[in-house]
């Protein structure tokens, strides 16, 4: 099964020295929209968390529903999400949640969907602007196939990476700010941490999951901002043949 995907494990390019210097900080702030593009693709970003959520407002009491969020950064997702006794997130960089005021709304933190325990089961496995970042994709999402309980959804928000209006829409924003403030190319920033485009994202989702509808901020997926993927009915056994032909 390892052909089906062979990139995969992806390595990302490595960054100049330059970038090195200023990418925690950059990142943090871009994060948490300290600055003024980044601030403004926070709230064009609200698209995508509102979609991940969208289908909480069609269950009689969402607070029941077991979550596991892969990649939940500084935890923004839990604004659009009701307060619940079983959500779990997965996130390697402790530095953006720590001291974070909605941590207490969390039941179990990981740092890799490997760490999660084997019989563990969802209702819902979210990612907001995170598959467009792991290196692993197939591991991430078949491992998402076996987490998830019966009837469950695997819910992903990503941008439309390898599109024009996406490229455009960074290199008129955030890429523009960059060069302004640091002299420095914001597209080998980009290169190193959108190792996924939209099309390979979609193609890893529909290889493991029978089921899918999407939805797009744009006219098409070709053109469009954004996308939202719901999955369900995942192949079970192809998501265990995937990860056992790993060991």
């Amino acid at each position: 099964m390892t052909e089906t995907f062979p990139e995969y494990p992806k390595t990302r390019p490595p960054l100049p020295e330059a970038i090195q210097r200023i990418y925690k900080a950059h990142y943090q702030e871009n994060r948490s929209g300290g600055s003024p593009a980044s601030s403004m693709a926070q709230r064009m970003e609200a698209w995508l968390h509102h979609q991940v959520a969208a289908d909480l407002q069609t269950v009689a009491d969402a607070s029941q529903l077991r979550t596991l969020e892969v990649g939940a950064g500084n935890l923004n997702q839990l604004a659009y999400e009701p307060p619940s006794s079983a959500y779990d997130i997965i996130e390697p960089f402790d530095e953006l949640y720590a001291g974070s005021s909605l941590l207490s709304r969390v039941r179990s933190v990981f740092r890799d969907i490997r760490e999660v325990p084997e019989d563990a089961r969802y209702d819902r496995i979210t990612s907001v602007a995170t598959f467009e970042h792991i290196c692993d994709l197939p591991v991430v999402v078949a491992r998402a196939g076996l987490l998830l309980e019966e009837g469950g959804t695997l819910r992903t928000s990503i941008p439309s990476e390898g599109t024009f209006l996406w490229t455009l829409g960074w290199q008129l924003t955030t890429g523009l700010e960059f060069r302004v403030r640091h002299g420095l190319d914001y597209g080998t920033l980009m290169r190193h941490e959108h190792v996924n485009n939209a099309a390979e994202i979609e193609r890893v989702l529909d290889h493991f999951f029978r089921s899918r509808r999407c939805r797009v901020f744009g006219l098409s997926r070709g053109i469009s901002l954004y996308r939202f993927y719901e999955h369900s009915d995942p192949d079970r056994d192809r998501c265990r043949t995937y990860l056992e032909s790993l060991a």
